[in-house]
């Protein structure tokens, strides 16, 4: 065999290993969720479970349901966050000076990283700054409030 004919074949042998690799990699990307990363699972809990109310804005429904973005109450009550969150609430609250009293279902079945992770998602969207919480204080925090 020539040079030229065992270099034309390794060429051929190396073009069908890169579009294998090229395949195996797309079959890899497709399979992987990506909703695995906590701000991503974060917003999509968020769109499942409070956006109907205080839409994908975070800005509520008027005087029905409070805003989340440029929210004082998510500093001021920042450690009652996750059992709100999980347990809902049926008080009287105030956002920003103003008066909220519609009921707030919770979300029971949230694990503790997915309740994280919509915090997360909360605390850091539309323009908000509030910092970020960590699952074990999460987990505290629900365990201290189970009802």
């Amino acid at each position: 065999m020539s040079n030229t004919k065992a270099n034309n074949s390794v060429m051929k042998n190396l073009r069908y290993l890169s579009l294998l690799l090229i395949f195996c990699v797309g079959v890899l990307i497709s399979l992987t969720d990506c909703t695995t990363h906590p701000k991503a699972e974060g917003e999509l809990l968020y769109s499942m479970y409070c956006s109907n109310c205080h839409l994908d804005d975070g800005k509520g429904l008027g005087a029905l349901i409070p805003p989340l973005a440029g929210s004082d109450y998510l500093v001021k009550h920042r450690d009652e966050l996750a059992c709100l969150l999980v347990h809902g609430i049926a008080d009287t609250i105030y956002v920003n000076g103003q008066m909220y009293a519609e009921a707030m279902p919770g979300a029971e079945k949230l694990s503790h990283i997915e309740v994280t992770n919509i915090l997360n998602y909360i605390q850091n969207a539309w323009g908000n700054n509030y910092g970020r919480f960590q699952p074990e204080d999460v987990r505290s925090s629900l365990k201290a409030c189970d009802h």
